[in-house]
C-alpha cells in the first residue's frame, strides 16, 4: 500500500503550502540528522553551535530546493506542469527571489565561523547550485547531490571539537555513495529510459564503512542497525524493482527518510542520540504523507 502524495489540482493552495512543497520540507529532518552525525563524528562540542549549523544548513537546504525549480522551470514546464511555478501559484521571479535570498542567508550565518567552515560552506553552496543548474544536463548530476551531502557533514564536523577528521571523510564518503544510488533512481521519476538497477549498489556502502570502523563496544548495535537499513532498503526498492509500472517515487521518498538510518550507524556508539533519530525519522515518512519528497 502506498501513501498519498499532495498533488497540485485546479484548487490553489496555500501561499505556505506551495513555499513547503518548493522548499521539499518532508527532507529537513534528514538535514539534522546529518548535522548531528557530523557534529559528533568531529568530537561533539557547543550544542549550540551545533544548533547554529542545523538552522543555517536548513535554509542552505531551503534555498537550494528553491533554486532546483528556477533552474527547471523550461523542462517542468513541459514534463510537470503541476509544479508550482507553471501551475501559476508562484512567480517564477518569487521563487530565484526565495532561493537566492534563503541561500545567503545560511551562507552569512556559517561563514562567520572559522576559515574551514567557511571554505566547506562556500564548497557547500557551489555544489548546490552547480547541481541545481546542471543536474537535467548531465549524466554525474547524482555525483553533485552527493557532493551536497559530503559536505554538509564535513561543514558540521568543521565546528566540533576535533573538527575534519579521517572518520569523518570517510563516514561522509558512506553516505554520499548512499545519495548517488538514490539519486541515479530519482532521476528515472521524470527522464524517461531504463532504470539503473546497478545504482543499488552504491546502497550498500555504509554497510562496509560501519564494519570498520565499529570496534567491539558498538559492533552489535551497530549491527542491529544495519539489519533495520537493510530491510528498509529492501522494502523501498521492491516498489520498483521487477514491477511492471515501477513507483520510483515511492522507493525514493522511502530511500530519502533512510538517510537518517544511515546516520544512525555513525551514531550507533551514542544511543542517548536514538530516540532523537528515531522521531526525526518517523517525521520525515510523516511529512512525506503531505508534501512529496521529490
Amino acid at each position: 500500500m502506498d501513501w498519498p502524495k499532495f498533488r497540485l489540482t485546479t484548487s490553489t493552495p496555500s501561499k505556505l503550502r506551495t513555499l513547503l512543497i518548493l522548499g521539499r520540507t518532508s527532507n529537513l529532518p534528514t538535514v539534522w540528522s546529518n548535522c548531528l552525525a557530523g557534529w559528533w563524528l568531529g568530537g561533539g562540542g557547543n550544542v549550540l553551535t551545533l544548533v547554529q549549523i542545523s538552522v543555517a544548513t536548513t535554509l542552505m537546504y531551503l534555498g537550494g530546493m528553491f533554486l532546483n525549480d528556477a533552474f527547471d522551470v523550461a523542462f517542468d514546464r513541459e514534463h510537470r506542469k503541476n509544479r508550482p511555478i507553471p501551475s501559476g501559484v508562484i512567480t517564477e521571479r518569487e521563487v530565484w527571489q526565495w532561493g537566492l535570498g534563503l541561500l545567503v542567508l545560511g551562507i552569512l550565518a556559517l561563514v562567520g565561523l572559522g576559515k574551514t567552515t567557511a571554505l566547506l560552506t562556500l564548497c557547500l553552496a557551489g555544489c548546490i547550485l552547480l547541481y541545481d543548474a546542471v543536474h537535467k544536463a548531465v549524466s554525474f548530476a547524482p555525483v553533485l547531490m552527493a557532493g551536497c551531502r559530503f559536505f554538509l557533514y564535513l561543514v558540521a564536523a568543521s565546528v566540533a571539537t576535533n573538527g575534519v577528521t579521517g572518520n569523518v571523510v570517510w563516514c561522509a564518503v558512506a553516505l554520499a555513495s548512499y545519495i548517488v544510488g538514490l539519486s541515479y533512481l530519482a532521476r528515472k521519476e521524470s527522464i524517461i529510459g531504463a532504470l539503473p538497477y546497478w545504482s543499488a549498489i552504491f546502497l550498500t556502502t555504509p554497510f562496509i564503512i560501519a564494519y570498520y570502523m565499529d570496534d567491539d563496544a558498538t559492533r552489535a548495535p551497530a549491527y542491529v542497525i544495519l539489519f533495520i537499513l537493510l530491510v528498509w532498503i529492501g522494502w523501498a526498492l521492491h516498489f520498483t524493482i521487477g514491477k511492471n509500472s515501477p513507483n520510483i517515487g515511492a522507493t525514493v521518498s522511502r530511500l530519502l527518510a533512510g538517510i537518517i538510518l544511515v546516520d544512525l550507524l555513525v551514531l550507533a556508539d551514542k544511543p542517548v542520540f536514538w530516540p532523537l533519530l528515531a522521531l526525526w525519522f518517523l517525521l520525515a515518512l510523516l511529512f512525506q504523507r503531505f508534501i512529496p519528497a521529490t
